[in-house]
């Protein structure tokens, strides 16, 4: 087998050898890959059984309060305008009924961030259990008709 060490003429070869670089920058490459964890993109939850049989009557929440913000920057408390301390009195006052109502929050498309900022505050600081968004399936792209703007 023939080596090369050089030119014919006796220089020195000026090359360097990548070949055993290449070599172990593979090796790492793969060892760190393998050092990975593996990633998981689920999440458990523990559902609950769906119930096919109607609660009976005196279990059905009834009561359902709604919280609107308007464009003009008023607040609704079930159609009726009020302002952040007849919110905060409001709430007081469903947190002592029994059951909790449900209360509902929906802001029109050009409510003020500001004002939803401060009313969601408010709501968080009265410690409300039962509290859900409604009217979100009104802006999602998805769901509007093709020629609907």
């Amino acid at each position: 087998m023939a080596m090369s060490g050089g030119k014919d003429d006796g220089s020195p070869m000026m090359e360097i050898n990548t070949t055993p670089l290449i070599d172990v920058m593979l090796v790492l490459l793969i060892m760190f890959i393998i050092t990975i964890p593996i990633a998981t993109h689920s999440v458990d939850i523990d559902l609950p059984v769906p119930n096919n049989d109607p609660p009976p009557p005196d279990q059905i929440d009834p009561i359902k309060n709604k919280v609107v913000l308007t464009r003009d920057g008023e607040i609704l408390w079930n159609g009726d305008s009020i302002n952040g301390g007849e919110l905060v009195r409001n709430l007081k006052v469903t947190l002592d009924m029994k059951p909790e109502p449900e209360l509902q929050f929906q802001p029109e498309p050009d409510a003020s961030y500001d004002l939803s900022a401060k009313v969601l505050n408010i709501i968080k600081g009265s410690k409300v259990t039962k509290f859900g968004f409604v009217g979100n399936e009104l802006y999602s792209e998805f769901t509007k008709a093709p020629n609907a703007k």
